[in-house]
């Protein structure tokens, strides 16, 4: 069977659910970026979730509601990070016990999400897997939800 050219490698090793032709825009920012490939390949594995890349930017999504950001250097900050929602106070107890990991992210911060920084040294790629799926927890609709265990 011949792939379409567009296909990102990482990408095919995926459980079989919609098999994603990427414009060369992203295929371009995925084989640039392996955070971003990463964080990617942690959001296409569950369920129904899709996701945009604009620029050094990707928004991760299931059923149109937004459960992360991936963000380089947003509005010039020098950070590379992955946003996430969590659950209410959590976000100032995870800043307040790692303020050189977590950060409050400017306009979503105050509404229940947190950022987790990649661009310092030791990323723990457990911890921002249980952060994704956290956050996709408390976003997608039950029955999805339901089928991401904790």
């Amino acid at each position: 069977m011949k792939l379409p050219p567009g296909l990102v490698g990482g990408l095919l090793s995926l459980p079989p659910m919609k098999l994603l032709i990427l414009p060369s825009t992203m295929k371009n920012a995925l084989a640039k970026d392996r955070r971003l490939e990463r964080v990617t390949k942690i959001c296409r594995a569950l369920p129904e979730a899709s996701f945009e890349i604009a620029g050094k930017h990707a928004t991760y999504q299931v059923r149109n509601q937004t459960f992360a950001y991936y963000l380089n250097d947003h509005h010039g900050d020098g950070i590379i990070s992955v946003c996430c929602k969590v659950l209410p106070g959590d976000n100032a107890v995870l800043i307040a016990a790692h303020p050189k990991k977590f950060y409050m992210p400017a306009y979503i911060g105050p509404r229940g999400w947190v950022a987790l920084r990649l661009d310092v040294p030791g990323v723990d790629w457990n911890e921002v897997t249980e952060l994704i799926r956290g956050s996709y927890r408390l976003i997608a609709p039950q029955k999805l939800a339901y089928l991401v265990r904790a």
